[in-house]
Formats: C-alpha cells, sequence, structure tokens
C-alpha cells in the first residue's frame, strides 16, 4: 500500500516529478530516481529475458536492462517511434532504462496534492502506485519504482 506520510502532505512539502505518457495515460515518478532522459535507441534483446525486458543496451561502458513499462504495468507494448524515450532510472542501486511513448514535463507540485489510489484499483494491480495527482487537464498516477522492482526483480534482470 502507499506510504501514509505520502497522502496526507504532512510537511506541506514538494514533490518533484517528472510525468510521462504510455498509450492515452499519464504516469509520473520522482525525478530523484532519474538518472538521464534519452532518446528512443534500440536495445539488443536477451534471450529467456522476463517479458517486461526488451533488452539490454550500452549506457556509457555499463550494461543495463531495458524495460517495457508499459508491459510491466500490465498494458499493450509500446510500439517504440522517434518520439518515443528512455528514461534511466537507479532503483535499488541497479540502472535501468524504462521505455515510454514521451516525457510529458517535469513539474513540481505541493505533495497534498497527491490523493490515494481508489481500493478497487489497488484489487486490480495498480499495487504499483503511490497516489494519483489530479490536474486541470486529466488525471497522472504516481508511480512507485522502488515497489514495482523488488530487489529480487532487479537481480534476475541484471542476471538475464
Amino acid at each position: 500500500m502507499s506510504d501514509p506520510g505520502l497522502l496526507t502532505g504532512g510537511s506541506g512539502g514538494m514533490l518533484e516529478i517528472i510525468a510521462f505518457r504510455l498509450h492515452d495515460q499519464e504516469f509520473c515518478v520522482r525525478t530523484t530516481t532519474i538518472r538521464e532522459i534519452r532518446g528512443w535507441g534500440p536495445a539488443t534483446p536477451i534471450p529467456h529475458a522476463p517479458p517486461d525486458v526488451i533488452g539490454v543496451m550500452n549506457l556509457r561502458g555499463s550494461v543495463i536492462p531495458i524495460i517495457d513499462l508499459a508491459n510491466k504495468l500490465g498494458m499493450k507494448s509500446t510500439e517504440p517511434t522517434p518520439r518515443s524515450a528512455i528514461v534511466v532510472a537507479e532503483v535499488h542501486c541497479v540502472a535501468m532504462g524504462l521505455v515510454v511513448d514521451r516525457v510529458s514535463d517535469i513539474l513540481t507540485i505541493p505533495e497534498n496534492l497527491l490523493q490515494p489510489v481508489p481500493e478497487i484499483s489497488i484489487s486490480l494491480g495498480m499495487r504499483y502506485a503511490d497516489g494519483i495527482i489530479a490536474q486541470p487537464d486529466g488525471m497522472i498516477c504516481f508511480l512507485n519504482l522502488e515497489r514495482m522492482f523488488e530487489k529480487v526483480d532487479t537481480a534476475q534482470m541484471v542476471a538475464a
């Protein structure tokens, strides 16, 4: 479940997020988990990799896994286009590339705008969400990468 401190905005602080699109939905993560944003580049496939691992890529001498984030979230796999991006994140000390349709924005918002995920959504597989941010032009699902990629998952990705 979500961290109660995040949902109440207890400290009255601000959240710095990077928003991106997967199909017709908007998602975001904390900017502190992001190392860089790269344009789309093909990945080298890895035999017998998990279905959400597209392959690997060389990032300045380090081989990192490239994840189909839409697939990981139970959506139809992303078909990369020239507008697609690879968001390089560091989760549990492991660098990985997350394929997104496009990066939308980098925002700073008050923590109290983060609302809890409705219980029905949690039972339908949104256990990776820490909350929903309502915006005038739609809603943004706030993802928790640490929960999405548990330490066991990241070790398997590196071993793949």
